[in-house]
């Protein structure tokens, strides 16, 4: 399969990029180039096909009974906003919705390239909050394990 372009890519073609290829994909990307990637157009169908895909790969084993609304904020859009979303966990699923809906459990805001490394798990999350990278209101125990409930594909 040849190698997807995510800066001139459709969003029908990043929509069909399997989990493991665009972690792949990403982790073999430079900070700067996930900058232009996320400079680009295809901002917006990248970010929504990540968290469209949150609910496929959600693991209710790990989860357990959590019950909890995250808001996340993705900073940085070229038009100086930032990309919404909420992922809800609430008996063993996982939904995930575009913008902030209802009061959250815990909130999160990071950059585009901070939001990648946590994706991928090429990043600290614990060791990001901790240094400013990533911004966290609320249950900061969820926080530290919210990566453990979903199953990310090994690059």
């Amino acid at each position: 399969m040849p190698e997807i372009d995510f800066t001139t890519a459709t969003a029908e073609e990043l929509a069909a990029v399997e989990p493991g290829e665009f972690i792949r994909i990403v982790k073999e990307m430079s900070g700067k180039d996930v900058k232009e990637v996320m400079d680009s157009a295809n901002r917006g169908p990248i970010v929504d096909a990540i968290f469209r895909r949150m609910p496929e790969l959600f693991r209710p084993d790990r989860a357990g009974s959590t019950t909890a609304t995250t808001h996340w904020s993705i900073t940085g859009r070229p038009d100086g906003g930032a990309d919404e979303w909420t992922v809800r966990f609430t008996d063993g699923t996982c939904t995930s919705v575009p913008g902030h809906d209802g009061d959250s459990t815990l909130s999160l805001a990071m950059s585009p390239v901070d939001f990648t490394k946590v994706i991928t798990k090429s990043g600290n999350p614990v060791m990001m909050f901790m240094t400013g990278k990533i911004k966290a209101k609320g249950d900061l125990g969820l926080a530290a394990n919210i990566a453990n409930y979903f199953d990310i594909p090994q690059a």
